[in-house]
């Protein structure tokens, strides 16, 4: 890799771990040196200044799905990071399913990292699967290096990755928790109601996947991570009605953590058209009161952290002509608006960037353990810095959009903050609605 001049980013509001300041970021050999006054940069030090733009740490996006190998017509590695880089996202780590093969043991995990190899815009891990069958490979995949274990508690939509039952969970727990990396559970269980073959009501969707599911399979975790003192991640929390029970286990000291997707805080199901599959997601997205509530345990810190769930497809799978939500492909893709989105909502409700960096950079990184030189702007971290303008707004159109297929509900929606630059490790990769150079991200493994 090139060798960097040492060079400072300069800023009136720069978002530390400590607060909002201004001062100059000092960046030597890709890592964070300092951050000093501007008048005490060093003289061998090239000076950028951004002045009143923000500089947040890059972006850490732990539950993406790539695709690759196997389904890389869905999107692959390439566009992915592309797209991350466009939205400040510097940290991504892949999900197990949906590539083929799925990474459910050691040599599938080894075709995921040839399959990246050479095409990352930026730093990419990934976690393994628990299904039926496989518990035996999870211990040789954790020190294989993924950064944790995956498993859902419903169909996941491809067959070629079974839910996990209370049988594997038992026998995977022990293990999973003996090397301390997390068991990230998609917490829906499924009730024995008759199941709709077909509806274009977005309403019958919804009623089809209750918040029952999402309160039944919570209980199952909160009980299986007392037994074993795993530490257990729910994924994509949609139901507001689980914030209590979730706050009564933190409380009580259980290794808990809890992450919800932009789609969840901004869009509302009443407003959602029927037909309209592009917004089809599972769980669902559920009413305005029920988003306001997960925006409130955000504030609270019942909810540690927020996430895309990027699960792009091809668009033919969306049925858009035909609308039905039962059989479209459930999946949202949002990848490179997420910090805009979020930040468009949250402003409005009195939250500051500080508070955007600690939910999509800072927990992320600390909840797959990469907390020590990811996720901040401080002193040693890798320098993954976004420049970014919090009163720049923008249409989202389709030609903007880096992810391989342009099928989105928010196309043309309206945000307000825009990503002027990303450094990846001291180096420009984004920058004006451009993509800069070749891929230089790294596979990252857990150590």
């Amino acid at each position: 890799m090139e060798r960097l001049s040492p060079f400072s980013l300069s800023s009136k509001n720069i978002v530390t771990p400590d607060g909002i300041r201004p001062g100059a970021v000092l960046i030597e050999n890709r890592i964070i040196s300092d951050i000093v006054p501007p008048s005490e940069i060093p003289s061998r030090f090239i000076i950028q200044d951004v002045g009143d733009l923000f500089l947040l740490p890059g972006l850490v996006d732990t539950h993406v799905h790539i695709n690759e190998p196997g389904r890389t017509d869905w999107e692959g590695f390439e566009t992915a990071t592309k797209s991350a880089a466009a939205g400040g996202i510097t940290t991504l780590i892949d999900m197990p399913l949906n590539s083929t093969p799925v990474t459910t043991t050691v040599a599938s995990f080894e075709m995921k990292k040839r399959a990246a190899d050479g095409k990352l815009f930026v730093d990419c891990g990934f976690y393994a699967g628990l299904v039926p069958g496989n518990e035996n490979e999870i211990e040789p995949l954790i020190k294989s290096g993924v950064f944790g274990v995956k498993a859902f508690l419903t169909h996941s939509g491809i067959d070629d990755f079974p839910n996990a039952t209370e049988k594997e969970l038992r026998t995977a727990m022990p293990i999973i928790a003996k090397h301390n990396v997390p068991l990230l559970v998609h917490a829906e269980l499924e009730s024995r109601e008759k199941k709709l073959s077909s509806t274009k009501k977005y309403s019958d969707y919804l009623s089809s996947r209750p918040g029952k599911w999402e309160h039944d399979a919570i209980e199952l975790m909160i009980h299986l991570c007392r037994e074993y003192n795993c530490m257990t991640h729910i994924v994509h929390l949609s139901s507001s009605d689980e914030v209590p029970t979730l706050e009564s286990a933190r409380r009580s000291g259980l290794p808990l953590t809890v992450e919800t997707c932009p789609h969840y805080v901004y869009f509302k199901s009443e407003e959602i058209p029927d037909g309209a599959t592009q917004y089809k997601c599972a769980p669902p997205i559920r009413e305005n009161e029920n988003r306001e509530l997960l925006w409130k345990a955000l504030q609270n810190g019942v909810i540690n952290m927020i996430v895309s769930d990027h699960s792009p497809c091809p668009p033919e799978l969306k049925l858009l002509n035909e609308g039905n939500f039962m059989k479209a492909w459930g999946g949202i893709s949002s990848l490179q608006f997420g910090l805009s989105i979020i930040w468009t909502e949250a402003k409005q409700r009195g939250f500051t960037l500080f508070n955007v960096a600690r939910w999509m950079s800072g927990s992320p990184a600390t909840l797959i353990g990469i907390g020590m030189n990811k996720g901040s702007i401080a002193p040693g971290f890798d320098a993954d810095i976004l420049v970014f303008n919090p009163e720049k707004s923008f249409i989202v159109s389709q030609s903007m959009i880096q992810h391989r297929h342009k099928v989105t509900p928010y196309d043309g929606r309206t945000f307000v903050g825009e990503v002027v630059r990303t450094y990846l490790r001291g180096s420009l990769i984004y920058e004006s609605d451009k993509i800069i150079g070749s891929p230089t991200g790294r596979i990252l493994i857990r150590s």
